[in-house]
C-alpha cells in the first residue's frame, strides 16, 4: 500500500507518503507511540505544503540542517560506531564505507556504493564460509557434523562437494540444515548423489537434519546419540570416564552436541542402559546431564546436599552396576557448596544444626559432611577473609568427595567386588562454578 501510495504522490509531484528514517525517529522522540502519530504527520505535511508555503520558506535553511544534524546525530551515534566495530570488519568495513561515500558524493551515490560494498561482502563470506565442520563425539562414535550456511547458492557447490569427498571410509556425516532459510537446485542434486551413490560407495553413513519439506530430505539419523545395551557392554570404565571428560569440555566450550530427544524419549521407552552412575550435590547449578553433555538414558543420577553417602544411595548405585550393568561410580562435589559452607560454620559453633538452620532433619547430613572438617579448619575460619574462608570450604569440598569415595568402597562388598573384578570402577571429581570444568580425582 505504500509503495502504491509514493507511485501515485511521485506521478503527482507529491511527497513519499511513508516517514523514513529521519522523520520517524523525530516522531518518536516527540513522543509518538502509535500508528495514528503517522497519520497526523502526513496531515501536517498536507496542510502546511498546501496553505503554509511562504511561512515555510521564511524559515532559515540553517535551521533546518541544524535539525538534521541533530537527529543524523542521535541515528549515527558514537555508541552505534562502536557496536559496529565490535561486530568485526565484515560489518563495520561496509558501515564505514557508506558513511563516507555518502559524505563525499551525495545520498543516493553512498546508499549504492554500500549495497555494493555489502553485497560483495555477503558473496565473499558465502563463498569462503558456506558451510561449518566439526566433529563431534557421540557415544556410537565420531560424527562429521556439516553445518550449512543461512543461504547456500551455486557458489558453494564446489566446497560443499569436496567436504563431502573428504569424509573418509566408514566414517559417518550429519548435514545439518536446521539454520539454512535457501539451498540451490545444484546443490540438493550434489546431497542427493551422494547420500545415494557415492556413500554407499565408501561405506559412509550419512544422517540429514532440518532440511525444508520442499526439498523433500526427510531427517534421518544412523548415529548412536544415547547409550544401548550393545554400547554399555563394550565400555570400559577408563572409557566412560573418558566420555565424561569429552562431555565436559563441549559444554565447558560452548559445542554442545544437538540431540534428538523425541527421538531418545522413544528409544529409552522400552528399557534403559546406562554407562554410569553419578553421585551430586542437589544444588542447582550442576545438574550432571548438562555439565557432562548427556542425554536420555545416558546415567543414573542420585543427588542429595553435600553429596554424601548413606544406605539409600548404596542401595542405589548397587543396581545400577550390579544389575542395570552401569560400568562408572563418580562421586562430583562442586566448588561454594551450601552445605559444605554450613557444615564448617556449625563446626565452629556451639548451636546445634537443627536449631541454627531451622531444619530438623538435617543434623545426619551436616554430621557426615563434618567428617571431612579438620581441628585446624575450625580454628582457622572465622579469622579468614570471605575469599580465604570459600577457598577453605572449597578444599573440604574436595575432602568429602575422596571420603564418599572411600566409604562406597568400604561400606558396599557389591561394588567393591565389582571394582576388584574390573568390571566397574569408582572416582571422585569437582565441578567449578565459575569455569564449568569438572575436575576429575587421580
Amino acid at each position: 500500500a505504500q509503495g502504491c501510495g509514493n507511485i501515485v504522490s511521485g506521478l503527482l509531484g507529491g511527497l513519499p507518503v511513508t516517514s523514513l528514517i529521519v522523520r520517524s525517529s523525530v516522531n518518536i522522540h516527540a513522543g509518538g507511540q502509535t500508528k495514528l502519530s503517522t497519520m497526523v504527520h502526513g496531515v501536517l505535511l498536507a496542510i502546511s505544503v498546501m496553505f503554509l508555503p511562504s511561512i515555510l520558506n521564511l524559515i532559515p535553511l540553517s535551521s533546518l540542517a541544524a535539525i538534521l544534524v541533530v537527529t543524523g546525530i542521535k541515528l549515527a551515534s558514537p555508541k552505534l560506531v562502536k557496536q559496529m566495530w565490535a561486530g568485526g570488519k565484515y560489518l563495520f568495513a561496509p558501515f564505514a564505507i557508506t558513511v563516507i561515500a555518502i559524505v563525499f558524493s551525495d545520498l543516493l551515490t553512498g546508499i549504492i556504493i554500500g549495497l555494493a560494498v555489502s553485497t560483495g561482502f555477503i558473496l565473499y563470506s558465502n563463498v569462503s564460509r558456506p558451510l561449518h565442520r566439526v566433529m563431534e563425539k557421540h557415544l556410537g562414535g565420531d560424527v562429521l557434523r556439516i553445518e550449512l550456511a543461512n543461504q547456500v547458492s551455486f557458489l558453494n557447490r564446489a566446497v560443499l562437494e569436496k567436504a563431502l569427498n573428504d569424509v573418509p571410509k566408514g566414517g559417518h556425516v550429519l548435514i545439518d540444515a536446521t539454520n539454512t532459510v535457501y539451498i540451490d537446485p545444484d546443490v540438493l542434486g550434489i546431497i542427493r548423489d551422494f547420500r545415494e551413490q557415492t556413500a554407499a560407495a565408501h561405506d559412509v553413513r550419512v544422517s540429514l537434519r532440518g532440511f525444508r519439506d520442499k526439498y523433500q530430505l526427510n531427517d534421518e539419523i544412523q548415529y548412536l546419540d544415547m547409550s544401548t545395551r550393545e554400547l554399555q557392554e563394550t565400555l570400559t570404565p577408563d572409557q566412560v570416564i573418558q566420555i565424561l571428560k569429552d562431555g565436559n569440555e563441549r559444554f565447558r566450550t560452548g559445542r554442545r552436541l544437538f540431540r534428538d530427544f523425541n527421538r531418545q524419549l522413544t528409544a529409552t521407552s522400552e528399557g534403559q542402559h546406562p554407562i554410569a552412575v553419578v553421585l551430586s550435590c542437589i544444588d542447582s547449578r550442576s545438574p550432571a546431564e548438562i555439565i557432562f553433555d548427556l542425554g536420555l538414558g545416558d546415567i543414573f543420577s542420585a543427588r542429595i546436599a553435600g553429596n554424601v553417602v548413606g544406605p539409600k544411595i548404596l542401595g542405589s548405585m548397587e543396581y545400577a552396576c550390579a544389575v542395570a550393568g552401569a560400568k562408572l561410580v563418580i562421586v562430583v562435589g562442586h566448588t561454594r557448596c551450601g552445605a559444605v559452607t554450613s557444615a564448617v560454620q556449625l563446626s565452629c559453633s556451639s548451636v546445634p544444626p537443627a536449631e541454627a538452620t531451622g531444619c530438623h532433619n538435617i543434623e545426619t547430613l551436616i554430621r557426615d559432611i563434618q567428617l571431612s572438617v579438620r581441628p585446624e579448619d575450625i580454628e582457622r575460619f572465622p579469622k579468614l577473609t570471605p575469599t580465604e574462608q570459600e577457598s577453605l570450604v572449597d578444599d573440604v569440598a574436595r575432602r568429602n568427595v575422596g571420603l564418599m569415595v572411600d566409604n562406597i568402597s568400604k561400606q558396599s562388598p557389591t561394588l567393591s567386588r565389582l571394582r576388584s573384578e574390573g568390571r566397574i570402577d569408582i572416582v571422585g571429581a569437582v565441578y567449578n562454578l565459575s569455569t564449568g570444568q569438572v575436575e576429575f580425582f587421580d
